[in-house]
């Protein structure tokens, strides 16, 4: 079970660590090792200290080996984004997990404020603002506020929208906001139309040895919410869980469990209630965000079955043959397929004797025959023939043969079997959103050895 997210655990760990020591101070570095902010919130750091990180880390370009580095009694947890070294320091033994997701956090809150890019330009730019937000983000070493649309409703550098600070109810909701326990999401909120958008999209990653046997076979998924909604609506969402799926559930015999090895959950999933009921609970962010991601290695479902065959035909010419057929059902048409056969490096032309359907041409670029099909209906099968012709060399090295790879977009399928049983929202207004769900199952690492 992953993180509760970098909002609510940074400032939940804060709360909890009365005990725990955090970050001295907050260092952001360009490439040459020369210092572009420094915010220190502890004095047990001094700037001798930082020189030294500096110019034995940063300036030899060790700092990608090794993200925790320890000088003299002081602990250095650092990432690069881009040209920029983001530093914290401390001489206390702190949770590294948690300061990377707090330095984590800082590069998407200058990114929304800096309209998307984060770089050292972007830093000369804006010293005044990044020091401003560096005093609202972190007290005394310990992360606070988390929220961007939080901090930009009282932080206005950036283009971010100006709000009157003598009204005194703007202030109590940003407040609220702020210091609440749901400080992802404003009060007020209104749709003429309520609407929710339920995406889960799964990167399938399959390896098939050249006995066709499966030697790997796992998801990564991410299920992305649009919410638009008013009000504080709750929303309760489940899926085909083997844990909750018992045995009289009606649609136990035609709909099979999931088994998630690993999941991680933004921060407006109530993890109690999930741990307890396995329903994910939430009060969403209004607009798009991840809710979850996950990962599966049972029962993976491969959209696709490939059979390759390499046929010498003479001393300096290979016959490759290659069968694809589609293992989703008839309903279902999979987009943008394309398949890579990979030829020798000495390939001197080839030629296409036989395809189904789509094209394929050999891409010297690529070094291999590329066959693209628009659109793949399910359980059909199509093959391709081709004939290349070798270059004559000195040396007769032997082939090293790399895998066959695929690229494909399969619509409302889900290679691991996952499906959304229920979505319920309730607010006190009673409303009833059209609620849409849509699923993507995309190729992640689709390799064929030959």
């Amino acid at each position: 079970k992953g993180p509760e997210g970098p909002g609510r655990s940074c400032a939940s760990a804060a709360r909890r660590g009365a005990r725990s020591a955090m970050i001295s101070s907050i260092l952001l570095i360009n490439l040459k090792g020369e210092i572009l902010i420094w915010r220190a919130y502890k004095d047990n750091v001094s700037r001798g200290e930082w020189q030294a990180f500096c110019n034995r880390v940063v300036a030899a370009k060790e700092s990608r080996d090794k993200p925790v580095q320890s000088i003299n009694g002081t602990h250095y947890i650092h990432t690069m984004q881009g040209d920029v070294v983001l530093v914290a320091a401390t001489k206390d033994n702190v949770n590294v997990v948690l300061v990377f997701k707090l330095l984590y956090k800082l590069v998407e809150i200058f990114k929304a404020y800096f309209g998307g890019t984060f770089d050292e330009n972007q830093v000369r730019k804006h010293f005044v603002l990044i020091y401003e937000l560096l005093d609202e983000i972190i007290d005394y070493g310990y992360p606070q506020i988390l929220e961007a649309d939080v901090l930009k409703k009282y932080i206005t550098q950036g283009g971010a929208k100006k709000i009157d600070l003598n009204d005194q109810e703007q202030l109590k909701k940003i407040t609220v906001q702020a210091t609440g326990v749901c400080s992802w999401r404003a009060e007020g909120i209104k749709y003429k139309r309520n609407e929710v958008y339920i995406d889960v999209v799964e990167n399938v990653n399959i390896m098939i040895s050249a006995k066709r046997e499966r030697l790997r076979a796992d998801v990564s998924g991410q299920i992305l919410v649009k919410c638009q909604l008013s009000g504080m609506p709750e929303c309760k969402f489940g899926m085909n869980d083997k844990l909750v799926m018992s045995s009289t559930d009606r649609n136990r015999a035609t709909e099979k469990g999931i088994a998630l090895d690993d999941y991680r959950f933004h921060q407006c999933v109530r993890l109690s209630k999930f741990d307890m009921d396995r329903e994910i609970t939430f009060i969403p962010p209004d607009g798009v965000f991840e809710l979850m991601t996950y990962r599966i290695t049972e029962n993976i479902e491969s959209p696709f079955k490939v059979l390759p065959n390499v046929k010498m035909l003479g001393r300096n010419r290979l016959e490759l043959s290659l069968q694809v057929a589609a293992m989703y059902d008839r309903n279902i048409t999979a987009t943008n397929v394309k398949i890579d056969f990979p030829c020798p490096k000495n390939t001197a032309r080839g030629t296409i004797q036989k395809i189904d359907h789509g094209r394929a041409r050999f891409e010297a670029a690529q070094g291999a025959i590329v066959w693209r099909i628009r659109r793949f209906p399910g359980r059909h099968e199509y093959t391709c023939l081709a004939e290349v012709e070798l270059a004559s060399t000195v040396t007769d090295k032997q082939w090293v043969k790399p895998p066959i790879t695929m690229n494909f977009d399969v619509p409302q399928f889900t290679a691991s079997g996952l499906r959304v049983r229920f979505l319920k929202v309730q607010e006190k207004s009673n409303y009833k959103p059209v609620k849409w769900i849509r699923y993507l199952t995309r190729a992640g690492s689709f390799q064929h050895r030959l």
